[in-house]
């Protein structure tokens, strides 16, 4: 086990967040479940925890009920290789979710995701001043990251 692990606080839902996101990455897997003991009030065989991987990364899923909900303090920040991936996790992540500004989006489940492709950070990374901050001022215009615009406007051609 990783020796810090993000843990999650779902109402009554953590096994099916955990499926779900699952998923949506190649290199996943549920690792384990903990269902509540026998005589805990309760439904029987109910999940109370769930870890699972999603890239390598452990992660801790509780049914803790309605006490705590998720916030957008606390985001996952999803290092996308190119537009196809961007599309495709804004894709089934914006389904029951909420798209927000900058390339987060809110899932059904209440968690915040940053899906952000390589080429933003690359192009903001750029030594030249000037065409960092027309990257900069391309994206905060966006809702879902548009690498083909970044691309425009870091050559000035759509700044």
């Amino acid at each position: 086990m990783q020796k810090i692990t993000t843990f999650l606080w779902f109402n009554d839902n953590a096994e099916e967040a955990a499926e779900f996101y699952v998923s949506l990455f190649k290199n996943s897997k549920v690792l384990s479940v903990q269902r509540l003991p026998e005589g805990t009030p309760g439904p029987q065989k109910k999940v109370l925890a769930i870890t699972f991987q999603l890239e390598g990364q452990t992660f801790m899923a509780l049914n803790g009920g309605p006490h705590y909900a998720l916030t957008p303090a606390i985001s996952l920040f999803v290092d996308c290789e190119d537009q196809a991936e961007v599309d495709a996790l804004w894709s089934k992540l914006g389904r029951g979710g909420a798209p927000q500004a900058c390339g987060w989006i809110t899932d059904r489940f209440g968690l915040s995701w940053q899906i952000i492709p390589r080429a933003l950070m690359q192009m903001m990374g750029d030594r030249d001043p000037a065409k960092a901050q027309r990257v900069m001022q391309a994206m905060l215009k966006m809702v879902k990251i548009d690498v083909a615009a970044l691309q425009r406007a870091y050559e000035g051609r759509d700044a």
